[in-house]
């Protein structure tokens, strides 16, 4: 079993020969001394560059990575590396995701910059702390823009500590060829899908097949296809166990960010850490935007066309507007009804890879988690509702899970 610390060379203390046995629960809480330790590392560097930038900088990166965050992404390479087999040390796993997880610190200081995002992880964005900065030091020029770039800055600091953390791993691993491309198609899928986003949202469109591009590209591979690649290719795995997990992955991503577009609308700001109605105060892109626009248009409904539109008044009751239409064309079921056939979809592909009953637990119970649904259930010959196997295994995972947090 995971042990609850890190070595400082990065050696999980109590993974052994029992590694492969452990649960991606377990990763996730190891991940933070790997995390820490590497922080310490670099803290140390920064320090003999300059104080002030240790201090106002790297501290704060460090401080943001090391503070709050799912670690969704350690789940997913973890059971990669389980599905593969998990063979050879199981540290070298965990380093991966705590690279991973650097990279994620990256991509949100840099979304929020671009997002204009006062809120994340319930407290305040890494820029707005930034500007607090400015104001208290009474600096000149404007405190918007030294937030911004200070921001984008800190997001660089930590692109580059994860770039470092994955290439150091790669060197002493021998399937590191293999990791190395992974993490470099990762990185130009992340920056085109952010990309994209931010050039449907400037020029309003709306399509779902775009829409869904843009989910697969920003997230889907990001979040879950590529950390299962990542976790086995370092177990050697082959083709066809690869091909597999990059569908099981790529399914359960795209209902990842379907799910996270429903909390966005929907959600309770307490709960999602994020504020209330930002994605549709901005009208952002999103599938179940362009799910409502459509499902509107064939029905006619000039009312939720207006709420939905571009045009639509920036009143502020405008938000109650777009969940009353969302709702009431049914683009918010059939999302929901999406988010279960690709969670089912999800499983079955994980367990074409071949992957023994505690790995397939593993990721029922992640995928179960990260988008908060079961799996569409079918209609037998009798016309009588019957719970798949898919559905069933997560359902049990949440139940399971519902269980140990009483």
């Amino acid at each position: 079993m995971l042990g609850p610390r890190a070595t400082p060379t990065g050696t999980a203390a109590g993974t052994g020969s029992g590694g492969p046995s452990s649960t991606a629960g377990e990763a996730t809480r190891a991940v933070g001394t790997v995390l820490a330790d590497h922080l310490a590392a670099r803290l140390r560097e920064a320090g003999l560059l300059d104080a002030v930038f240790a201090e106002e900088v790297a501290a704060r990166v460090a401080g943001f990575v090391l503070n709050g965050g799912k670690r969704l992404r350690t789940a997913f390479v973890w059971c990669g590396w389980l599905a593969a087999g998990g063979t050879g040390d199981p540290a070298t796993p965990l380093r991966v995701a705590a690279a991973l997880e650097l990279l994620q610190g990256c991509a949100l200081m840099h979304d929020d910059v671009m997002d204009g995002s006062p809120v994340r992880r319930g407290a305040p964005a890494v820029h707005e702390d930034f500007a607090r900065v400015h104001r208290a030091a009474r600096m000149g020029g404007s405190a918007a823009s030294f937030s911004a770039t200070a921001a984008v800055l800190a997001g660089d600091l930590a692109l580059v500590w994860a770039d470092d953390l994955l290439t150091e791993t790669a060197l002493v691993t021998p399937h590191g060829g293999v990791l190395h491309r992974e993490w470099r198609a990762m990185r130009g899928e992340m920056v085109a899908g952010q990309y994209l986003d931010m050039r449907a949202q400037a020029t309003g469109s709306c399509d779902p097949v775009q829409a869904l591009n843009i989910a697969t590209l920003k997230s889907a591979l990001y979040t879950v296809e590529r950390p299962l690649a990542l976790g086995a290719s370092l177990a050697g795995a082959g083709p066809r166990t690869m091909d597999a997990l990059r569908s099981a992955g790529r399914c359960a991503g795209v209902a990842f960010q379907l799910r996270d577009d429903l909390l966005s609308a929907f959600g309770d700001p307490a709960v999602t850490g994020k504020p209330a109605d930002e994605d549709l105060r901005g009208r952002k892109p999103t599938y179940l935007l362009a799910v409502g626009l459509r499902r509107a248009a064939e029905s006619g409904d000039e009312e939720a066309l207006d709420a939905l539109g571009p045009e639509g008044a920036a009143s502020p009751d405008r938000a109650d507007r777009m969940r009353a239409a969302l709702e009431r064309t049914g683009a918010r079921a059939e999302v929901e009804d999406e988010i279960a056939q690709l969670a089912a979809a999800g499983l079955r592909h994980f367990a074409d890879a071949g992957a023994d009953d505690p790995a397939r637990c593993e990721f029922a119970s992640l995928v179960a988690g990260a988008v908060g649904a079961t799996p569409a259930r079918g209609i037998n010959g009798a016309g009588e509702i019957r719970e798949t196997h898919e559905a069933r295994e997560i359902r049990e995972a949440r139940e399971m899970s519902a269980e140990e947090d009483a």
